[in-house]
């Protein structure tokens, strides 16, 4: 037996799943009795099903964003910190500016990988024109 809840996220989907479980004469049972979701009762018992869901999911997904809100407010989410320390981002503009240096090679001496160095490189860059 699968919960609605984890069935569908969305009246929409919700209705799309009941269409297809209707087409292969699907019933649902609660409590020991069995409803047919072609007879009005129900259809009525699968869409109210379908609209807890969505309201449950509805909440949870409030309940982060407050709790999100909460928490960048008091200073604690701040996401994934840096690889480099804002003086070595500096240090590695300045090496990758002298155009010594490969990226490969100024991965290696910075211990990151090429994408970190290409990502500070972008990010120095638009901060300095403006972007």
């Amino acid at each position: 037996m699968a919960k609605l809840d984890r069935l569908a996220r969305s009246l929409r989907d919700a209705s799309d799943i009941v269409d297809e479980l209707t087409a292969k004469h699907v019933k649902l049972s609660i409590g020991g009795s069995v409803h047919d979701p072609l007879d009005p009762v129900g259809r009525l018992l699968f869409n109210v099903l379908a609209m807890v869901a969505e309201f449950e999911s509805d909440l949870i997904r409030a309940r982060t964003r407050e709790g999100m809100q909460v928490a960048k407010a008091k200073g604690r989410l701040r996401g994934k910190q840096p690889k480099l320390s804002v003086p070595q981002q500096r240090h590695l503009m300045e090496v990758h500016n002298s155009g010594t240096h490969t990226t490969a090679e100024l991965a290696e001496l910075f211990n990151v990988a090429r994408s970190t160095v290409y990502r500070t490189i972008q990010r120095q860059t638009h901060a300095r024109t403006g972007e």
